[in-house]
């Protein structure tokens, strides 16, 4: 498969807007989830407001 096509597959849709997961991106850039995860919080004000969305028990 295509690396296109592997990132396509990777996209979801919630709440109307097309998301990846946070351990899909983490995959795409060769680093732990964990590393993702913080340096989004050392750098939040580098990213826009809808850039993240947190999921709720039921999705």
């Amino acid at each position: 498969m295509a690396d296109i096509e592997v990132i396509k597959h990777k996209i979801h849709e919630i709440r109307g807007f097309r998301v990846m997961l946070d351990f899909d991106l983490a995959i795409l850039y060769g680093i732990e989830n964990k590393r993702l995860k913080e340096q989004v919080r050392r750098n939040i004000e580098r990213f826009p407001a809808d850039f993240m969305l947190e999921l709720s028990k039921e999705e």
